[in-house]
């Protein structure tokens, strides 16, 4: 048995900047990575995070294209912390202690900036076209580095644990709900209990519960699908937002091409070799919110029947190396056979954010005592109905670091759990081995079901459709898990099937089209 201050499951950005400022603050902290320490999906990001831009931006005006981003959903509070506090943090922490090495102005020595859609501003920071891996991997190293910080590698959560559910004591009915740590599969295929004074969820997102996704295969929703078990309370998961172009190459999986290709200008071409945003963002073209830009994209494909639709890169190879300023781009291209100089390069949406989540206050706080939730598996409400570009990477470090702050006073009043007081795992007596073949089969049909009856655009009736056959195969699925030995894949498998089933749910519920939440009926 393991105990600590603060545990914090999930070692992205986000659990990455809680578990520093909380170790900083005088913590004991436990962080849990369910893969390698290094590997998340904020080391997918590419375009890079919101700074401070120098040319005449503010607060207001980036609170403002949040909110337009956000199609009137969005939490007004957190925007303006956010916008007021996020661009600061983003220098004095991630650039001046952290020591992201951000491109930098040869002139002032000040971070460089570059364009993203609907940002009024060129406000964006960034490392080439690998902003997300170099903030990870200057943040994984402080982490392991730190003396009040304890790193377990490929470790997955299993459940959270909560009094009374898990309590010895059957009085313990009467008190009132809380989570008091954790269970966790280790390396060795035991599980584990890490009990803690206070809980941070970092987990990520669900991305890969959809066929075509720019998410990486552990964006199974583990920790929103933990919350749900432990009736944490969980809003907005109908917007799921779509990313305008990933690399289509037939039977491979998509690979990101950030937006930052078309904030330096780079132009969308149909199948015809027309441009076609036109049609359908006359003002804003390739630079409209993602939302609408991936919208013009599906349609323009179903009307022509074609696969995929083009993006040309020749404006940005005219005045800049394209291996130099994206060169995993450019790479991702050339190991697909494209050279992106000379080629149009072919792209489709994809899965790529989820904007609903968790929901927790402005310190990180959700509806359970003892619980925190950061990142992507947060909903603080800044991202509405549709995530601007470059903001997620800003939220997650900042809720990262202003729930690490809360935790810390929380630690201060409380003691830990009674370890007697909790019942240990419990396992499988006469356990039923999960064939690999099985598990991959049910993988296939929710991934296919959730981009065909729950993507980009949505009909009740396709919904409905998709409610009963995730339905039936959840059935399946639960009742396998209460037979078998606890595996990584069974897991992730269980959690997708219940993200799944909460996307759909709200997806149904809403039948207003809002942001990246698009009912054609």
């Amino acid at each position: 048995m393991n105990s600590c201050d603060v545990l914090v499951i999930g070692a992205g950005a986000a659990g990455c900047v809680a578990a520093l400022r909380a170790a900083e603050l005088g913590a004991n902290v436990i962080i849990v990575s369910k893969d390698d320490f290094s590997e998340s999906n904020t080391a997918q990001a590419q375009g890079g995070i919101i700074g401070l831009s120098q040319s005449g931006d503010s607060p207001e005006l980036l609170a403002r294209d949040l909110e337009v981003a956000g199609a009137g959903l969005c939490r007004s509070e957190a925007v303006a912390m956010l916008a007021s506090e996020g661009p600061l943090l983003t220098r004095d922490f991630l650039w001046k202690q952290i020591d992201v090495p951000f491109e930098l102005e040869p002139s002032s020595g000040q971070p460089m900036t570059t364009a993203e859609a609907a940002h009024s501003s060129r406000r964006i920071y960034h490392v080439k076209d690998a902003t997300g891996m170099a903030i990870q991997t200057a943040l994984s190293a402080k982490v392991a580095g730190h003396p009040n910080i304890r790193v377990l590698e490929k470790t997955c959560l299993v459940d959270l644990i909560t009094t009374p559910h898990h309590a010895t004591n059957p009085r313990a009915v009467y008190d009132p709900i809380k989570v008091l740590g954790a269970y966790l599969l280790e390396p060795t295929g035991d599980v584990a209990m890490v009990v803690a004074k206070r809980t941070i969820l970092a987990t990520g997102g669900l991305g890969y519960i959809y066929l075509h996704t720019s998410n990486p295969g552990g964006a199974t929703g583990d920790g929103l699908a933990a919350a749900y078990r432990a009736n944490v309370r969980i809003v907005n998961c109908e917007y799921m937002q779509f990313h305008p172009t990933t690399l289509y190459v037939q039977g491979r999986p998509r690979k990101l091409l950030t937006e930052a290709l078309r904030g330096e200008g780079a132009f969308l071409l149909n199948a015809e070799r027309k441009r076609f945003m036109a049609d359908f963002e006359p003002e804003e073209m390739e630079l409209a919110p993602r939302d609408r830009v991936c919208r013009a994209i599906f349609d323009e494909m179903a009307n022509s029947a074609k696969a995929c639709v083009y993006l040309d890169l020749s404006p940005l190879v005219a005045k800049m190396d394209l291996a130099e300023r994206f060169p995993t781009v450019f790479m991702a291209c050339l190991s697909e056979g494209i050279d992106p100089r000379h080629e149009l390069v072919p792209v489709v949406p994809a899965a790529h954010y989820f904007c609903g989540g968790v929901w927790v206050d402005l310190e990180g706080r959700t509806s359970m005592d003892g619980l925190y939730a950061v990142g992507e598996v947060a909903c603080t409400g800044v991202h509405g109905a549709n995530r601007l570009a470059s903001s997620s990477l800003l939220e997650g470090m900042l809720w990262g670091y202003r729930a690490a702050s809360a935790v810390s006073e929380d630690c201060k009043k409380y003691a830990l759990p009674d370890i007697t007081s909790i019942r240990p795992w419990q396992p499988v007596l006469e356990p039923v081995e999960p064939d690999p073949l099985l598990i991959e089969q049910d993988w296939v049909s929710i991934r296919s079901t959730m981009w065909n009856y729950a993507g980009i655009v949505r009909t009740k009736d396709r919904l409905e459709r998709a409610r009963e056959d995730i339905g039936y195969l959840y059935h399946r699925i639960e009742a396998f898990y209460r037979r078998a030995p606890v595996s990584k894949q069974l897991l992730e498998l269980r959690n997708g099937i219940i993200c799944a089933r909460l996307v759909l749910k709200a997806a149904l519920q809403n039948p207003e089209s809002r942001g990246c939440h698009f009912r054609i009926d």
